[in-house]
């Protein structure tokens, strides 16, 4: 179990703090929805949280087989709805290494559509993941 606290600081700002590391990250509400948009809404962090999985978890794959994704990239596009208000799409593009196998990148592929927080995710949310081997 891992703890995560939360203080509310006023005018839609909020304080996260990470239990075990004491490591700290800061919400704020988009500018579309009533914030200032100064720092990750609490829906960005949502898309950056199944980016940064699939890359975690196709690194744990990949030092198996003793190839470094160090350098890796991905880009999330949130999309959002109206009524209710929510995420509609998630699009991600994952660029790594070119020195992957042709015979690596499905397992890698299948490795992004089923990480924990993919996994996590409402079916109504749209996921479109698009894989770059150019880095």
């Amino acid at each position: 179990m891992v703890q995560v606290n939360g203080i509310y600081q006023g005018e839609k700002h909020c304080e996260i703090t990470h239990g075990p590391s004491q490591s700290m990250i800061e919400t704020d509400a988009p500018k579309d929805n009533h914030g200032r948009g100064e720092k990750f809404s609490p829906t960005d962090l949502v898309g950056t949280a199944l980016g940064s999985c699939i890359i975690t978890t196709m690194a744990i794959l990949t030092e198996k087989d003793g190839i470094e994704l160090k350098g890796s990239r991905f880009q999330v596009q949130k999309i959002m709805g109206a009524n209710p208000r929510r995420i509609s799409e998630l699009k991600i593009l994952l660029e790594l290494p070119a020195k992957i196998t042709k015979e690596m990148r499905p397992r890698l592929e299948e490795i992004a559509h089923s990480c924990p927080v993919q996994k996590s995710l409402h079916p109504d949310l749209v996921v479109s993941l698009d894989f770059s081997y150019s880095l």
